[in-house]
Order: C-alpha cells, then sequence, then structure tokens
C-alpha cells in the first residue's frame, strides 16, 4: 500500500514516564510531538493567515471533510491541487472524516449501518457519507493525514448506545481501510496516512474491547483516541487515558482528537498522548478569553483600562510583544475585529508553545516537575492584574 510506506514514520526521541517526545514524518513536512494542531474546519483558521500560524511555530493544521465537501466543494478543491495550496498552506493537512458532525450537527443527520445522510445546514439538500466516500473526498483534499469514518456517541452514553457506535464504527473501518488500500493501488492521486478511531465512550471495558479489536485490524500508521471531552467530567477522560495508555502501542503517535484547553494538554501529555487540536484557542479569543501562564482572562474586565503591560509578559506572540492589556480591551470593548485576531493568535500561540515546552521538558526528563509547576501556576497563581 503506497500510502503507508517511508511516509508516517514515526520515532521517539525521549521519554519520561508516559510522557513521549518524537518526530512524525509526513510527505508534506516532519511534525515533532507532543504537538498542538490549529482547527481550519473550513480551510482557515479563523482570523489567522497561513503566515501567521507558521510564524508561531504550527507544523500541522486540519480540516474537515463535511464542511470542505460542501463548500467549496471537492472538485474545487482538487482543481487547486489539494487543500494546504488552496488555502497556501506549505505543510502536512490532516483531516476529520465528517464523524465529530455525527455528534455535533445531530439534529439534521440520521445515520444508519451504510453511513450518515446529512441534511446541509447550507441549503437543506441532502449527502450521504459513507466509509468509502469520506476515503475519496479525503484523498480528494490531499490529506497527509486521513480520519477513518467513526460513530462519535456523546461522552455519558448509556452502555447500549456506547456499543452501538463502537460496532458501526468498527464495521465502518474494514471499509475505510479497505478503499484506502484500492485507492492506494490504482492510478490516481495517492491517498494519506489512514488513521484508525477507537471509541466506547465512558466505559472502560468498551473503550478496551474497541482499542484491541481495532488494532487486530491491521497495522496502522497511528492511532486516534475519539469520543472524549465530548460532555464527560473531566476526572473521566483521565481515568479512560490511564485505562487506555498500557494497552496503546508505542510505536504509534497517539492523536487525542477535540481536546485542547491548557491543563488538559498537560495531562494527556503526561498520559502518553502525542497529537491534539481543537477551536478553544480561537473560540475563546473570539470571545474575549486569554489563556496565560497564570490562568484564564477576559480581557474585557475593567481592571484593564489602564494596564499597558503586555498579557502574558512570558510569551513571544506578536500580539504579546506589540500591544498592551489596555488596548486589547479597548478593541473588545469597541466592538473592534483586530482584538477577536490578536486573542486567537495569541491561544494558538500559546498551546503551540506549551507542547513545544513540554517536549523540551521530556527530553530533559524533568516532565514532571514542569508539569506540576505549570499546573499550580495556571490554577492557582497570582492574579495577572497583580503579577
Amino acid at each position: 500500500m503506497r500510502a503507508n510506506g517511508s511516509e508516517g514514520k514515526f520515532s521517539l526521541q525521549g521519554t519520561d514516564g508516559r510522557a513521549r517526545a518524537g518526530t512524525l514524518e509526513l510527505r508534506s513536512g516532519t511534525v515533532p510531538t507532543p504537538c498542538f494542531m490549529p482547527v481550519g474546519t473550513q480551510g482557515t483558521v479563523k482570523s489567522l493567515t497561513p503566515e501567521d500560524l507558521e510564524a508561531i511555530g504550527a507544523k500541522i493544521l486540519l480540516g474537515n471533510t463535511y464542511h470542505l465537501y460542501l463548500r467549496p466543494g471537492t472538485e474545487v478543491i482538487e482543481e487547486a491541487g489539494g487543500l494546504a495550496r488552496f488555502m497556501n498552506w506549505n505543510g502536512p493537512v490532516l483531516t476529520d472524516s465528517g464523524g465529530f458532525q455525527i455528534f455535533s450537527l445531530a439534529r439534521i443527520n440520521r445515520v444508519s449501518d451504510d453511513g450518515v445522510t446529512f441534511q446541509s445546514h447550507i441549503d437543506g439538500s441532502r449527502h450521504l457519507l459513507t466509509p468509502e466516500r469520506a476515503v475519496e473526498i479525503q484523498t480528494s483534499l490531499g490529506s497527509d493525514i486521513m480520519m477513518a469514518l467513526d460513530e462519535c456517541p456523546p461522552g455519558r452514553a448509556d452502555p447500549d448506545t456506547a456499543r452501538t457506535a463502537l460496532e458501526r464504527t468498527l464495521t465502518w473501518l474494514a471499509r475505510c481501510r479497505r478503499r484506502h488500500e484500492e485507492l492506494g493501488a490504482g492510478e490516481g492521486a495517492e491517498p494519506g496516512l489512514l488513521f484508525p478511531i477507537f471509541q466506547g465512550a465512558s466505559w472502560p471495558d468498551l473503550r478496551l474491547e474497541s482499542l484491541e479489536r481495532t488494532l487486530e485490524l491491521g497495522d496502522w500508521p497511528g492511532i486516534a483516541i475519539g469520543g472524549l471531552s465530548v460532555g464527560e467530567p473531566k476526572d473521566v477522560t483521565l481515568e479512560i487515558l490511564d485505562v487506555c495508555e498500557p494497552r496503546l502501542p508505542g510505536a504509534l503517535p497517539r492523536y487525542l482528537m477535540g481536546v485542547g484547553y491548557p491543563e488538559d494538554l498537560i495531562e494527556s501529555i503526561r498520559r502518553g498522548v502525542d497529537m491534539f487540536d481543537c477551536v478553544a484557542p480561537t473560540r475563546n479569543g473570539r470571545n474575549g478569553t486569554a489563556f496565560t501562564a497564570a490562568g484564564r482572562v477576559n480581557v474585557k474586565r475593567a481592571g484593564f483600562a489602564r494596564d499597558f503591560r503586555p498579557l502574558d509578559e512570558a510569551c513571544q506572540c506578536e500580539c504579546c510583544r506589540n500591544y498592551t492589556r489596555a488596548y486589547l480591551r479597548h478593541l473588545f470593548v469597541a466592538d473592534e475585529l483586530l482584538g477577536l485576531r490578536l486573542l486567537s493568535l495569541h491561544n494558538v500561540a500559546f498551546l503551540i508553545d506549551l507542547a513545544e515546552q513540554a517536549r523540551v521538558a521530556i527530553l530533559e526528563e524533568r516532565f514532571d516537575s514542569w508539569a506540576d509547576d505549570r499546573l499550580r501556576q495556571y490554577r492557582g497563581g497570582p492574579d495577572i492584574l497583580n503579577g
């Protein structure tokens, strides 16, 4: 199978406890891990240019099969030379299969063993997304890493609901793999790496069963942990990671889908996770909330009105180098677009830098002390206004 040859080579440079520092070689570039991957659902990380993202150290971006299939359409992106070229990004791209939209857009879809039928949120038209079609679309998008189509149940799903999603996900995975192999053996566009997703909601026994049966389906270039951070308490998320980590193959990169708050990254890296994505940094940034070393801060607070220090004095992003807390507050109070752009930039830079700091700490075998110090400051450090 062409796509899983030399590309997709993952190697570990160091470990510290369960925390890992590695390198993932993809056809469009090399990704050091742990890493945070900014989310560009519709071919753009909201308010940020690819040049912005490159400047703050992003190595890989995300796109979404469902949204890009609907608009601008697979044919347009394929004609442009793939998603990376279409959006002027000079690096690898990972695409979600559309499986998360089964959860997030439950009101406008119908799931069957064949696939999922969506009613377009744009024009009301109906579209059947099968496992095979998900692989075909992602191949057209030129994804370096494509995700298998899965069914993501709510985090607190009952055992029967979780079991149904688990079985369907495994059935779909086998179909995704077959189509991926067919495309890899053909004469058309070469498919990217196919990552499976294992499910099981918040039930440890189902999680382990899903993981074991996923691995039995064949060799994989990586593996994704799906269906977490979708409504379950955070201690349950960490419990599931603790249960699964000893059974995860050490030679594969581990991708925890949809997780991206600073404390969650640190605790998940502690439990052996390598790759993360989330819309949280840009969504919080658009609403005036900043991630800082001393915790989350609402920049619209009145106390910032005459505070002429950087937002986070330890950060070297464009926002923190060039603008003050007072100015950021002014932008949000005045409803100026620059405010949400600067805060989004800062939040994404904060998470990328946090993952890089974790990597350095792992390689220097001081991860636990680093993590404990960062979490202590983030959760209970001094108020940033008095820092």
